[in-house]
Parts: structure tokens; sequence; C-alpha cells
């Protein structure tokens, strides 16, 4: 029996549409586009909830360019805007 995040593709949470659920990989504040530091990005998504092996969720995008969107981190809800997203991979 194959594990289902072995078969599906990784990639930036800032990417998924409406309705996508997966696993957080790992994060990579890298090549976020943030205007905060790499480290700082980072420790605030983690503060939120943003943690390896958790399960998140896509509920909703806002209205203007999709952004931001709304997302379900294990039982909790947090918006956060597309381009901290991409800071997240999943799979």
């Amino acid at each position: 029996m194959t594990d289902l995040n072995e078969t599906r593709r990784m990639m930036p949470l800032g990417l998924a549409r409406r309705g996508y659920a997966g696993v957080i990989q790992h994060l990579s504040a890298k090549d976020a586009g943030s205007a905060l530091s790499d480290v700082e990005l980072e420790s605030r998504l983690i503060e939120l909830g943003f943690v390896e092996g958790a399960r998140v969720e896509v509920l909703h995008e806002g209205l203007v360019g999709r952004d931001p969107i709304a997302v379900r981190v294990d039982n909790i809800t947090i918006a956060v805007r597309r381009r901290e997203a991409m800071a997240i991979v999943v799979a």
C-alpha cells in the first residue's frame, strides 16, 4: 500500500485553489517574496500552526486576486496572504 503523500506532487500552498487538501511537508521562505525576512516569516508561520505534518485545507479565496486565502490547519482557520503561503510546501 503506497502512502498518498508519496504519489501527490509537492507544491507551495500559495498555488492551491479552494477545496485543496493536503499535508505540510516543510517551510521554505527563501523564494516566497514576502516583505519579512526568511527567518521571521518561517517563525510567524510556525507560531500560527503551519508545521510539518499538519493537515491543511483551502476553505476560501478572496474576491480580488484570490487573496487572501482562508486555510484550515488541523482544527483552526487562518487567513494568510498567498505570497506568504508560497513558503508552505504541501503535498
